[in-house]
């Protein structure tokens, strides 16, 4: 099996920095947000991205890549150590990536989302962790209410070099014709899932399908950044040596990182 995947991002009408950061590759795909009001949350997205990247080839075990998400978080702790003026960069993260056994590892911690269509039907496959998710979970507020709920941007988990940062990885069955959707919450907060599922299952190219959903939260006036991966789990031996898809952040602060050491192997 491999991963054949669309990847759009676009920085929004409301800001000036895109903070999301993005990638697919044949054997997987993720999404990082920095986390807003922190400094330098593009860098912080772009770090993760650059670190995880470089996991060519299917994972062997979810442990591998708990490992990999460890050293990109200890890397961003060691550049706010070298600089105090970026106390408080972080990032959320959510992606998955193909098992060696023929399993598909998911990884999250922060809001941005991952959805699985299959047999035609759209099921979110990641909790937020954000204040009003917490809400919800204790029957304080409805769920249909966490949409508009003037908090919903207040998150509770992300990666930002602590070692008490923590990140939820599950391992999941996975078959072909499988496609998976993630996105940043500058798409969730503004668009309903029933007009997200609509494209995710109606579009069949996922490069055409990341770009319309990118599109649609601009027309609903996001806010912020806006970033979407739609990938479609295919028949076929991936290619190991493809060079990965990159978008937003990954790609806007390449050079940053690297001069930082934040992308090395």
């Amino acid at each position: 099996m491999r991963i054949h995947a669309g990847v759009f991002s676009d920085v929004g009408g409301y800001r000036d920095v895109n903070q999301d950061a993005a990638f697919a590759s044949p054997f997987a795909a993720a999404v990082a947000d920095g986390v807003g009001g922190g400094p330098s949350g593009d860098l912080a997205s772009a770090a993760i991205i650059h670190k995880l990247i470089t996991l060519r080839g299917a994972l062997p075990s979810a442990e591998d890549l708990i490992g990999r998400v460890k050293a990109a978080n200890w890397d961003i702790g060691a550049h706010i150590r070298r600089d105090a003026a970026l106390a408080g960069m972080a990032s959320t993260l959510t992606g998955l990536w193909l098992t060696g056994d023929g399993g598909l590892v998911v990884a999250h911690t922060g809001d941005s989302r991952a959805y699985l269509l299959r047999d035609r039907e759209l099921a979110r496959q990641t909790r937020d962790d954000s204040f009003v998710q917490a809400l919800v979970d204790r029957g304080l507020i409805r769920p249909e209410d966490a949409w508009t709920h003037p908090r919903r941007n207040i998150i509770t988990a992300s990666l930002g070099g602590n070692e008490e940062d923590v990140i939820r990885v599950e391992t999941r069955d996975v078959r072909i014709g499988d496609r998976w959707f993630l996105c940043s919450d500058g798409v969730t907060d503004y668009v309903p899932e029933d007009a997200l599922a609509e494209i995710v299952r109606g579009v069949a190219d996922p490069v055409a399908a990341s770009r319309m959903i990118v599109e649609l939260a601009l027309r609903a006036a996001s806010r912020d950044n806006v970033t979407a991966v739609v990938c479609d789990v295919v028949d076929g031996a991936p290619d190991i040596a493809a060079v990965p898809v990159i978008a937003g952040a990954a790609a806007s602060r390449w050079t940053e990182v690297i001069e930082a050491g934040l992308a090395s192997a």
